[in-house]
């Protein structure tokens, strides 16, 4: 079968033949709907290099947000229709920890003894024509179409449980959250605010195209540059946002979050780009949260797939055939991609 294989750091992915896997004990092999394509690969094979915090050995198949139709049975399983549908939740920790036994795979206490993070991250992922995963990491679709719903797996995942963990600093009346940065996490976390919360959602980012998707939504939008800030206080009456959300995260992209979010407010950096942060009791509102978070729950990723099904939430993607994989990891590394970009091996 057709795959894009990560050879090894700081070199450009391939796309090879390699060997159909079979599933073993507990495990099933999908016919792969749609794999998307994200800026955390791009990290994968451009920039870590060996040893590096997030570092992830190759060499493995990428493609850590999928769906696809189940092919085939490992021994054990039961339950699965073959052609049923199903979005993969990514994360694959030990199974016997407490962080694993709440679906909370992305905290595995004994994460240092894996030998990788997850489908896609270091084990074999979904930018292939079939792909092996742990039946357990199944999230029934139903009637939903795969290929619109396979970014959900963290693109919509990520800012979800990032809002979730927010909601008590957006409930009540007259309140506001930040987005920055409005990829394909920005664009859905827009969607996910609206849906969760009455908060006015103000957004901004660098391109003007992103930001009118943005306003479509319904977010009010505030272009990056001199005085970003400050205008996004006024929109605020002055007081600042009481959640904001950087699914960025380089220095700049964290300064503007933590000097728009309020006292008392709680400022998540969501993006993995490494920026850091100059703390002072002086500068910092008081009492504010900075905190982080990675991916979600698989119970999480159930209750993505409901706002999905009901049509609260919907990914900006667009759609590339396997023979054009490279090109739409290229566009990403470009910045020309709006939304995600989708690769589906069997168009």
């Amino acid at each position: 079968m057709r795959a894009v294989v990560f050879e090894n750091y700081q070199t450009f992915p391939e796309i090879k033949e390699v060997d159909k896997p079979v599933p073993g004990p507990g495990e099933v092999l999908l016919k792969v709907a749609g794999a998307g394509a994200c800026h955390s690969d791009v990290a994968i094979f451009q920039d870590f290099v060996d040893g590096a915090p997030g570092a992830v050995p190759p060499a493995f198949i990428l493609g850590h947000e999928n769906s696809g139709w189940i092919e085939e049975l490992g021994p054990g399983v039961e339950g699965f229709a073959r052609g049923d549908a199903y979005l993969v939740y990514g994360p694959i920790g030990c199974q016997r920890c407490r962080a694993c036994s709440r679906g909370q795979d992305t905290y595995c206490e004994n994460a240092a003894t894996m030998p990788y993070m997850g489908v896609g991250l270091g084990r074999d992922g979904g930018m292939a024509e079939y792909l092996r995963v742990p039946a357990r990491n199944l999230v029934a679709l139903g009637d939903a179409d795969p290929v619109a719903a396979a970014a959900l797996s963290d693109a919509g995942l990520t800012p979800y449980h990032a809002i979730k963990l927010s909601l008590p600093h957006l409930n009540g009346g007259g309140k506001y959250a930040l987005v920055v940065g409005l990829g394909g996490l920005g664009l859905l976390a827009v969607q996910i605010l609206k849906a969760l919360t009455g908060a006015t959602i103000i957004a901004t980012d660098m391109k003007p195209e992103a930001m009118a998707e943005a306003e479509k939504l319904g977010a009010v939008t505030v272009s990056g540059g001199e005085g970003q800030v400050e205008r996004i206080r006024e929109i605020t009456g002055g007081k600042g946002v009481d959640a904001a959300f950087d699914f960025v995260g380089v220095a700049p992209t964290v300064m503007t979050a933590m000097g728009s979010t309020a006292r008392q407010g709680r400022c998540t950096i969501v993006g993995i780009a490494g920026g850091s942060y100059d703390w002072s009791f002086f500068t910092a509102p008081y009492e504010v949260e900075l905190t982080s978070t990675y991916w979600g729950t698989i119970e999480e990723l159930y209750e993505v797939v409901d706002l999905f099904k009901a049509g609260q939430i919907q990914p900006l993607y667009t759609t590339y055939p396997m023979e054009r994989a490279l090109e739409a990891y290229q566009a990403l590394v470009d910045g020309k991609i709006a939304g995600r970009a989708v690769v589906v091996p069997h168009s």
